[in-house]
């Protein structure tokens, strides 16, 4: 996870630098998140400007920069990784807090929105991680969440490090830590665009660090993801959700 997460995110601002910050959004969303993706998200949870935004493994920053430069968003990235995020304050100077999901250092209903891109299915304890988000979010505010859905429970082989919630886990889960979940579609097309600039970064990483033992096992972790969702095991899904109330998640404990 450290090799995927962490050691790519550090490479990636080092190619960006070298190639040209108009790489820099595409190369720092890693590959998942698409234009398409994020603009829906962002539609859904209503972000407009001055909402505060706690994006939730944040990574090297490349949701948070988008949104916040295409809607006005204020972004606070929360990572735990320390190359991701000195990768996302060099490339787009966003603050971020160096800190573990399960436990957020921020206070109780501060945060108008939350988004969580591709880390609910590396956590274990995903009630943890989905009740602290709870914790920081105003009642009623929304949650974006990009989510690899496994079809089956015996969805096999995994990349290590995940844990692909089914969509009746996922339902559950969130109805369990106050979450209502408003609505959900499927994986958006990527602009030949964006994946052209992704590639050329990819490129330049390949060159350096190609020999490096966390490049071989970043590759594994990608290569064997790829055959789950050539193979319909697996499937992106965007999620919007809604905080309950306060009275309604105290009722429903």
């Amino acid at each position: 996870m450290v090799a995927e997460f962490d050691d790519a995110a550090g490479w990636t601002a080092e190619a960006v630098e070298e190639l040209g910050i108009q790489y820099a959004i595409p190369a720092a969303c890693r590959g998942s998140a698409s234009p398409g993706a994020l603009a829906w998200l962002a539609e859904a949870c209503e972000l407009s400007a001055g909402t505060r935004l706690l994006d939730v493994g944040a990574g090297a920053g490349g949701p948070a920069a988008w949104v916040a430069e295409q809607f006005g968003v204020r972004p606070v990235l929360l990572e735990p990784m320390q190359a991701a995020s000195r990768a996302a304050a060099r490339l787009f100077g966003l603050p971020v807090i160096a800190a573990d999901g399960a436990r957020i250092p921020l206070r109780t209903a501060s945060m108008d929105a939350a988004w969580c891109l591709g880390v609910l299915c590396t956590m274990e304890d995903k009630a943890a991680l989905l009740g602290e988000i709870n914790r920081v979010l105003t009642p009623g505010a929304s949650l974006g969440l990009l989510v690899v859905v496994a079809q089956s429970p015996q969805c096999l082989p995994v990349p290590e490090g995940n844990y692909f919630p089914t969509q009746d886990d996922l339902e559950a889960l969130l109805d369990r830590t106050g979450f209502t979940l408003i609505e959900q579609t499927g994986r958006h097309a990527t602009p030949l665009s964006w994946s052209r600039r992704v590639d050329q970064v990819r490129g330049v990483i390949a060159a350096r660090h190609r020999s490096a033992e966390a490049y071989e096992l970043a590759a594994r972790q990608a290569e064997c993801l790829s055959r789950l969702f050539a193979t319909n095991q697996v499937s992106l899904e965007l999620i919007h959700a809604v905080s309950l109330s306060r009275g309604s998640r105290a009722r429903g404990r």
